[in-house]
C-alpha cells in the first residue's frame, strides 16, 4: 500500500482529490491533525514519510513544500503553477504521446496541468506535433469556466444570498493577456508565439469549454479540417480523453456538459475555411483534481482511471 500526502488539503482541488482517495484500499492517505496543518516541521516530516506527495498549494509555497521534500524516493505531483515550464519535471498530460505517458510513470518530479491550459494544450499539441499546424501559427482561444476555477473565495461570492449584481453574467478577465496558463500553452506545444487568450468565468459551478478558431489557410500547405479530425480520432480513443466527431446539443454546446466528469471531450466544428477547435471537460475534474489522481494512478502503477469518473 502507497502512502500519500495531500499538502493543502483544504483548498478545492485538494478537497476534490482527498474525495476521489478516501475510500480507496490501496492508498493511505498521511493526515496532520488540524493544529500541525500550517507547521513546516511536521509538514515536512509528511512530505518525507510518503511515497507521493499531491501539492496543492499557491505557486510560493509549492516551491517551498518542493523544497522541503529531501528524501529521494519521495514523488511529487505539484498542481500550483510553480513548476509547469520548470525543468526537471514533466507535465502531467498522459493522452498527449506514448512518450509522454511514460515519461509520467518513471517521473520523479510531474506538474499538474492548468484548466483552460489542458483544454488548449488539447487541442493544439497535437496538431503541431503531426505538422498539421505549424508552430509559428497566430492563435486566439476563448475558454468558459465555472466559478468553481477561481477558489473559496470566487465560489463564496458567486454563492452569497446578497451578491454582486455583475456576477449575474459571464465576465471575461486576464484582460493585460499575462495569465499564469499562458507560459505552459506556449511552451508545451512548441509554439513560437503566446496566444490571445480569453477566459471568461459564468454563472454556474463547475465546467468548462476551451475553444481554439483558426481560418484553414492557418494550417499546413495542403492540411484541412479531416486532417485535423484525423489526429485527434486518431489519439484521443478514451477512456479520458475522446473524439467525438461533429458533437452538437441542437445548435448548441455546453460549458457545464461533463460536470460532475473527470473525462475530456474533443470535437471539431465549423467548416472548411473557419475551423473550431474544442474541448470539453470538468474544470475540477481533468482540469485539476481528475487529472492529478490520473498521474498518480499511471505514476504508481495502478489502472488509470481508478478513482476517476469517466
Amino acid at each position: 500500500m502507497y502512502k500519500v500526502f495531500i499538502d493543502g488539503a483544504e483548498g478545492t482541488t485538494g478537497l476534490r482529490i482527498h474525495e476521489r482517495l478516501a475510500g480507496r484500499a490501496d492508498i493511505e492517505l498521511i493526515k496532520l491533525p488540524e493544529a500541525e496543518r500550517k507547521s513546516a516541521a511536521a509538514r515536512a516530516d509528511a512530505l518525507n514519510s510518503c511515497d507521493l506527495a499531491i501539492l496543492c498549494l499557491p505557486d510560493d509555497a509549492a516551491r517551498e513544500a518542493a523544497a522541503l521534500t529531501t528524501n529521494p524516493a519521495v514523488r511529487i505531483i505539484d498542481c500550483s503553477t510553480a513548476h509547469r515550464t520548470a525543468p526537471g519535471w514533466t507535465y502531467g498530460f498522459p493522452e498527449l504521446s506514448p512518450e509522454r505517458r511514460e515519461a509520467i510513470k518513471n517521473a520523479k518530479r510531474v506538474a499538474n496541468p492548468g484548466c483552460h491550459a489542458s483544454g488548449f494544450i488539447s487541442l493544439v499539441y497535437p496538431l503541431v506535433a503531426a505538422g498539421v499546424l505549424p508552430a509559428s501559427a497566430l492563435l486566439t482561444c476563448h475558454s468558459v469556466t465555472g466559478y468553481s476555477g477561481g477558489g473559496k473565495k470566487m465560489i463564496a461570492g458567486y454563492e452569497a444570498a446578497e451578491r454582486d449584481v455583475l456576477l449575474d453574467a459571464p465576465r471575461q478577465y486576464g484582460l493585460t493577456q499575462k495569465h499564469k496558463h499562458l507560459p505552459e500553452m506556449k511552451a508545451v506545444c512548441g509554439l513560437e508565439n503566446e496566444p490571445v487568450f480569453c477566459p471568461i468565468v459564468s454563472d454556474y459551478y463547475a465546467g468548462m469549454m476551451t475553444t481554439v478558431p483558426v481560418f484553414a489557410s492557418q494550417l499546413a500547405p495542403g492540411k484541412g479540417i479531416d486532417d485535423i479530425k484525423a489526429v485527434y480520432a486518431e489519439l484521443y480513443k478514451g477512456p479520458v480523453v475522446t473524439f467525438v466527431d461533429g458533437a452538437d446539443e441542437d445548435g448548441f454546446l455546453s460549458g457545464g456538459g461533463l460536470s460532475g466528469s473527470d473525462a475530456m471531450e474533443i470535437t471539431v466544428r465549423g467548416n472548411e475555411e473557419r475551423i473550431l477547435l474544442i474541448s470539453r471537460f470538468d474544470n475540477l475534474g481533468k482540469g485539476a483534481s481528475g487529472s492529478a489522481v490520473q498521474c498518480m494512478n499511471v505514476m504508481l502503477g495502478f489502472g488509470e482511471t481508478e478513482g476517476l469518473a469517466v
